[in-house]
């Protein structure tokens, strides 16, 4: 039996609620009192993915919110609206739905490239950028075209996501033994624990979780050669103005370090790079003392140099 969208409600130091925001309602998890910090996730998580952060964001004097984007954990989840310009559309209505005209915004994987956009599309609701595992949209488009042997090769697993109605029943399949499967070979030996892997697991099991996630893979890859996707391109030749940090782990073998490190040429604001030695796709989770330092630092940091 299929779980219901309570196993996302989880337990902490944090408060669940729901927040509305351009019609859709979003799960949203808080912790801490000052300026805000916007937490998204990545594929194939939820919230919880950011449990470390809220706890140290909220200790250093931020108010951490970390929702379950659309399609996931225990927000909305519509038939459609998984282009990446709508779903950053929902991250600033949620900044403002908030309480707030603007947010440091830190995403990894999916929730990375969500960033990105974010702070192209409608840069004063992006304060500073935190990118994870994420490099600048555009740079990710051309690596995939230019590096077949590299790039392209280490995303062989989204490409087969492009397939109708199979990959949900691969991902849900012996209650979604190839989620964990998937944390497993994207980060370091020794992560995730198996407690930690059961919980996303759990998550994805939700009812229309797997094909909603999908959907996201879906639009970045078939968007290329429509007018859709070229609008988004175009879009996205537009410099980020906001201060950016863009964190990596050295290990990452889904998203390769050499094609997140182009993406500064993007960036017209002071930009920091950071490559965490022995972390694989998750340094937020599989490295969070290390992770959490550099990005505390950066925040005290009144003008981030490049």
């Amino acid at each position: 039996m299929a779980p219901d969208e309570s196993v996302v409600h989880i337990e902490g130091p944090w408060t669940h609620r729901a927040v509305h925001a351009g019609g859709t309602r979003f799960h949203v998890v808080e912790a801490g009192e000052g300026p805000l910090v916007l937490l998204l996730h990545g594929f194939p998580q939820f919230w919880w993915t950011w449990r470390h952060q809220l706890v140290s964001l909220a200790a250093a004097g931020f108010r951490a919110v970390a929702p379950d984007l659309r399609g996931y954990g225990g927000s909305d989840k519509p038939p459609r609206g998984y282009d990446l310009p709508t779903l950053a559309a929902d991250a600033t209505g949620l900044i403002r739905a908030l309480g707030e005209t603007g947010a440091v915004v830190v995403g990894h994987d999916w929730g990375g490239l969500l960033a990105w956009t974010m702070a192209v599309q409608d840069p004063k609701c992006v304060r500073r950028l935190v990118a994870v595992s994420a490099p600048h949209p555009l740079r990710l488009r051309n690596a995939l075209l230019t590096d077949p042997f590299g790039q392209l090769r280490a995303s062989r697993r989204t490409i087969g996501f492009q397939l109708p109605l199979l990959p949900e029943r691969r991902l849900t399949r012996h209650d979604a033994a190839l989620v964990g499967r998937l944390l497993e070979e994207r980060s370091r030996p020794g992560w995730p624990e198996q407690e930690e892997a059961r919980t996303y697991r759990e998550a994805f099991r939700i009812p229309t979780v797997s094909h909603c996630a999908l959907e996201y893979h879906r639009w970045f890859g078939r968007s290329q050669l429509r007018p859709d996707g070229r609008r988004y391109a175009r879009l996205m030749r537009t410099e980020v103005e906001a201060p950016t940090l863009h964190l990596h782990g050295a290990l990452d073998p889904s998203v390769l370090p050499r094609t997140a490190q182009g993406s500064s040429r993007y960036v017209a604001a002071p930009y920091r790079w950071r490559l965490f030695e022995g972390a694989g796709h998750f340094p937020h989770e599989e490295i969070p003392d290390v992770f959490d330092t550099e990005l505390l630092g950066w925040l005290d940091d009144p003008e981030p140099d490049r």
